[in-house]
């Protein structure tokens, strides 16, 4: 049972039927963070790799043992972190909707037993201080209001030497939150964070910077994208969703355009290290 009101928020909104579907959809089935593209009409799923492999190529040749994952969503980047460096992976992920879905996807992978997957907080990880050489994160802090607790958290379980990678849709560092009003009611959230905020988070937590990959033009791509991909595929859609659900999806991936093409928004690779 989630403990804080925005975990509450964020386990009803990917725990409705209709966004299982539409994530499960649109994205492939396999993930449900930003891409990279390199093209024009380019598959969301096809960009959504090429993320996770321009994150895991800034570990170079390192040992990864054991990772986590932090909202791991359907588990996409625990299968490919599990795959890429043999790890055993701890995925921590606050709906039991997407949890369901990724142990029948870690099964049909032959992952079910090298990737965990835990119903939980990623700001109350369920492992012992110093566990993990690697804790990985796509897109999933803007859900809560407690980011800096979430830092911390990826600290605490970090082995001396151990990185920290992670994305997220985060508003400019010069942009006031009363402008991100339309992004910021979807979500029911307060704010979102900022380079700058999540900078003095890894401090206080003790993190090192290694470096940030901006990569935020990206922001606005991804999200017309996928709004050009629902259009497409609308009469699809409404055989599974709810029309007020798709109208309400619309207009949300329309308010993120929007936003990052006025350049309220910042999105990038965040790298971290713990001394």
């Amino acid at each position: 049972m989630p403990q804080y009101e925005d975990e509450r928020v964020a386990q009803a909104a990917y725990d409705n039927p209709d966004a299982d579907w539409f994530y499960s959809q649109i994205w492939g089935g396999e993930d449900i963070h930003l891409g990279l593209y390199q093209e024009d009409g380019e598959s969301i799923a096809v960009a959504s790799r090429r993320t996770m492999d321009q994150m895991a190529a800034r570990l170079g040749q390192r040992s990864i043992d054991d990772v986590v994952d932090l909202g791991s969503g359907y588990c996409g980047a625990s299968r490919f972190l599990s795959r890429r460096f043999g790890a055993a992976v701890l995925s921590v992920n606050v709906s039991p909707e997407q949890n369901r879905r990724a142990r029948a996807l870690n099964s049909d992978a032959g992952l079910g037993e090298a990737v965990a997957l835990v119903d939980g907080s990623y700001t109350n990880v369920p492992a012992e201080d110093r566990s993990f050489d690697l804790a990985w994160s796509q897109d999933a802090f803007l859900h809560s209001d407690r980011r800096g607790a979430a830092i911390a958290e990826a600290a605490r379980v970090l082995r001396p030497g151990g990185e920290l990678l992670f994305t997220d849709p985060m508003s400019a560092d010069d942009t006031s939150q009363e402008l991100l009003g339309p992004v910021l009611d979807r979500l029911h959230l307060p704010s979102l964070g900022s380079p700058a905020q999540y900078r003095a988070h890894a401090a206080d937590a003790g993190l090192v910077e290694v470096g940030f990959e901006d990569h935020t033009e990206q922001l606005a791509t991804h999200y017309g994208r996928v709004l050009q991909e629902s259009q497409k595929r609308i009469d699809e859609l409404r055989r599974s969703a709810s029309e007020e659900y798709l109208e309400h999806m619309m207009r949300g991936l329309q308010n993120w355009v929007d936003a990052g093409s006025r350049g309220l928004l910042a999105w990038g690779i965040f790298h971290f290290r713990k001394p």
